[in-house]
Parts: C-alpha cells; sequence; structure tokens
C-alpha cells in the first residue's frame, strides 16, 4: 500500500490511498498527513478509488486522522470506496462520522461553504 499526495489546492490536501489500509501501512497514512497539517493544510480528501483491502487498524487509522483533523478545526471527506469497501464502513457505522462521497470532486465540492441566501 502506498499513500502519496496527489493535490494540493489550497487548505485542501488529496491524499491517495493506493491498496490496502491495514496494520503495516496505517502509520504512513497517519505520518503523511501529519507532516502536511503543520503546513497549515486543515481540509482532507481521502481518495480511496484504489483501495483494496481495509482492516480494523485501518479504519482506526482513518479515526485518528479524522480527530486529529477535528482537533484543529478541520475536516476529513472520503471518496471513492466502492463495494465491500463502503459496507465495512456503513456496517461499523464509520458512514455517520466521515462524510463520504463518490469522488474527489464531489468531496472538493462538499468543502465550498453554503451560498448565502439573498
Amino acid at each position: 500500500m502506498e499513500t502519496y499526495v496527489s493535490e494540493i489546492d489550497g487548505d485542501i490536501m488529496i491524499v491517495v490511498a493506493d491498496g490496502g489500509l491495514n496494520s503495516s501501512t496505517a502509520s504512513q497514512l497517519a505520518d503523511s498527513v501529519q507532516s502536511l497539517l503543520k503546513g497549515g493544510i486543515s481540509k482532507v480528501i481521502l481518495d480511496c478509488s484504489r483501495l483494496e483491502v481495509l482492516s480494523s487498524t485501518g479504519l482506526a487509522s482513518l479515526l485518528l486522522l479524522h480527530h486529529r483533523m477535528r482537533k484543529i478545526g478541520g475536516d476529513v471527506k472520503v471518496a471513492g470506496l466502492r463495494g465491500t469497501l463502503m459496507q465495512v464502513v456503513r456496517i461499523s457505522r464509520l458512514d455517520r462520522v466521515f462524510d463520504c462521497h463518490a469522488d474527489v470532486s464531489a468531496a472538493r465540492l462538499a468543502f465550498r461553504p453554503p451560498h448565502a441566501s439573498g
């Protein structure tokens, strides 16, 4: 598994999770994101469209990421979860914690502030 930053757009960082997120790779995600948070990033989109495995340790690392972002006033959106992996998130009720989107574009739009009615 590999996690890498694919794009930074203002205060939004897009991190791609490629392969599996499990006990041997979860710390890589945390380390990657933590180093960039120090640079003022407050919004993270985790692109899971290439993710094939998501273990309980992987879920725990996502929760830790969510907690760290909330602590600094930021947010995490998950994009591209499909099939069995989305079912795992739903069964564990983490879809109530994470804002899940079909793809990165939809997640990016969700970060936009609501339009003021006027």
